[in-house]
């Protein structure tokens, strides 16, 4: 089974072992024995593939063990080698039954044939009730016995007994050895090392080293033996076997944070602020995108303003004037819906002992709907009236509350007021204007453009030209023909054009640069608390080097611990992202509670994106803990304490 050739151990310039030749075949008993320091262990490791030799050749069965990589050499122990430490080195988080089924797991063996493998091999060491027990409930005998049955999951064709009975009492100790002949005679190779020559009569074999010689060997085998080495078969991973790295590494994550509560919690902190962030920026930023819409939605959708002069603020504007004609003109086009003139003064309103000063508004019939102007109680103004320039007015929100106060809309209904001296009768009141961006306490009164024109200023200029693209046709296309049209027909342009489709997508545009602006910021918060999870990942790694050797010398794949860790960073930022979600609705709901002026709105997209960027932060931060943690020398982790 083991053949020797010239090994040697160097650490510096330490000579450990020094020119070791041994045999050991199938189903021996050995007995390794010699004074602490004397290389008997790193022989063990050298035999148990956990440690590798300076030189010299190692031959395992027909393999050639010093040509074989880190996979193939814990596929070598997952496979043929059982270890027995003499701390025992059972995981604490798991239960008697869980460690003995560990070695299993990495083999691809499905659950109830390694829960069944393992009660089996209980029960043969006369521990059957204590399957669901942790370690520290059991006695140093018991959980050797349990180290003995994860030695034996996966076979065992050879068992490396390292002082199995040094941490015991008396009466475990010769337990222990009872079993280990059980299972020689069973068929099992037993390696033992220890220092008691007691113990080590126990065997068939012993082998006494010093000084990395071998000083005395009961049976020298001077037989040649001829070996034939073959190549290692390649490894053939089943859908088992990785469901089993997969939940073997969220039982062993989920278990790692429940056990450490609030670190794990002050670890996610940074996710969970990051997530909340994200998602109530966005939360945010759409809900003032929504109230500022629905304020320009007040323009009309496919509405263009034509106004006096080269753009607000122009000093000639005064000069520049609209007319009845330009009205016509635009009036002839087909692929306008409706267009409409506005022309506004200002006067004082009275009634009776009340009199304000007040804004006379020109408009035409379909200038409420445009501006979206909501009647309250009585009429809007009619064909007829602008035909006959009637003395007729419809009050806004400010006109019905200064001058009629807390009378109701409908009871004023048919009153007359004088406005600039001209009798006006109250045909409609309209609703209060939410949509406005600022408090406007202006009193309007809103007329037939054509009666505040003929009976009131008497001039023949507009102030303003409102038109309505149908619904069927571009309106950037038809702005642009409205003003080549008018810049012919006036020989100059000498006015400009507001289009509150196009003010609609700046805000749209203008929200979405801001709300990205404000997500970047928010997923620095979320980089922020990466860095804690690979900080908190790196103390983990550190904590639990003891356990990655365990994994290892029971043969966990260098993916398997790069998995174990990984996952449990990814679990770490997941956690901290829902958690982080319920946060931001619960932010949400509040700040919709108490705001009047515009709410907060949940996007779907905001709360995936945070999910996805959380499990993104998972793997890149928990990649550089995970994969040092695979790195590890077996050896160098399983001496930590």
């Amino acid at each position: 089974m083991i053949h020797l050739k010239n090994i040697c151990k160097f650490i510096n310039q330490t000579c450990i072992l020094d020119n070791v030749n041994l045999n050991i075949e199938k189903g021996e008993f050995v007995a390794i024995i010699g004074q602490s320091g004397s290389g008997k262990t790193t022989l063990l490791n050298i035999i148990g593939t956990l440690d590798e030799p300076s030189k010299g050749s190692y031959i395992f069965e027909n393999y050639e063990v010093t040509l074989l990589d880190k996979e193939q050499k814990a596929r070598l122990r997952r496979e043929k080698i059982g270890f027995i430490f003499q701390r025992y080195n059972l995981l604490s988080l798991l239960s008697a039954g869980e460690n003995i089924a560990l070695p299993a797991i990495y083999t691809g063996k499905k659950f109830h044939q390694r829960n069944q493998r393992a009660r089996e091999l209980l029960s043969s060491l006369e521990l059957e009730h204590k399957f669901d027990f942790k370690p520290n409930e059991l006695s140093g005998g018991q959980q050797q016995r349990i180290s003995i049955a994860r030695a034996l999951m996966n076979g065992g064709d050879l068992i490396l007994a390292d002082e199995p009975t040094g941490a015991l009492d008396s009466k475990s100790g010769i337990k222990v050895l009872e079993i280990l002949q059980e299972l020689n005679k069973l068929g099992h190779t037993i390696i033992l090392v220890t220092h008691d020559r007691s113990i080590a009569a126990k065997a068939e074999r012993i082998i006494e080293i010093k000084d990395g010689k071998i000083l005395s060997d009961t049976k020298k085998n001077t037989k040649e033996f001829k070996i034939n080495l073959k190549p290692f078969s390649k490894e053939i991973k089943t859908f088992d076997l990785l469901r089993n790295q997969i939940l073997e590494s969220f039982k062993i994550a989920f278990s790692s944070i429940i056990a450490h509560k609030l670190r794990s919690i002050l670890t996610m902190l940074g996710i969970i602020i990051g997530i909340a962030s994200v998602v109530c920026v966005i939360a945010l930023g759409l809900g003032s995108q929504e109230k500022i819409l629905s304020s320009i939605s007040r323009l009309g959708t496919n509405t263009i303003e034509i106004i006096p002069g080269r753009g607000f603020g122009d000093l000639r504007s005064g000069k520049t004037r609209l007319n009845f004609s330009d009205l016509n003109t635009l009036r002839s086009l087909e692929y306008l819906d409706a267009v409409e003139a506005r022309a506004t003064t200002s006067g004082v309103v009275t009634f009776k002992n009340t009199s304000l000063n007040a804004r006379g508004e020109g408009v035409g019939v379909n200038q409420f709907k445009i501006k979206g102007l909501n009647l309250e109680a009585g009429t809007l103004l009619s064909e007829d009236d602008i035909k006959n320039s009637s003395n007729v007015v419809v009050l806004d929100y400010n006109a019905k509350k200064n001058i009629f106060k807390n009378e109701e809309s409908k009871n004023i209904l048919g009153r007359i007021v004088i406005f600039d001296d001209q009798p006006f009768k109250i045909i409609g009141v309209l609703k209060q204007d939410t949509n406005k961006f600022f408090e406007d306490n202006t009193v309007r009164l809103y007329m037939p453009y054509t009666t505040l024109m003929n009976k009131l200023t008497g001039d023949r200029n507009l102030r303003e030209i409102i038109v309505k693209v149908k619904d069927s046709v571009s309106s950037s296309l038809a702005e642009s023909a409205v003003i080549r049209i008018l810049e012919i027909k006036r020989g100059k342009k000498d006015f400009f054009t507001i289009n509150s489709d196009s003010i609609k997508k700046a805000i749209e545009e203008n929200e979405r640069t801001t709300t990205i602006l404000t997500a970047s910021i928010a997923i620095i918060a979320l980089i922020v608390g990466g860095i804690g999870v690979m900080n908190i990942m790196l103390v983990s790694v550190s904590e639990r080097t003891k356990e990655i050797g365990i994994r290892m010398a029971i043969g966990a794949r260098k993916e398997d611990i790069l998995m174990q860790f990984l996952i449990e960073a990814i679990m770490i930022c997941l956690v901290g992202a829902i958690l982080g979600v319920f946060l931001s609705i619960a932010i949400v709901f509040a700040f919709n509670t108490f705001s009047v002026d515009f709410p907060m709105i949940l996007s779907s997209g905001s709360i995936i994106l945070g999910l996805l960027s959380s499990i993104l932060i998972g793997i890149i931060f928990g990649f550089f803990p995970a994969k040092n943690a695979a790195n590890l020398n077996p050896i160098n982790a399983l001496s930590k304490e």
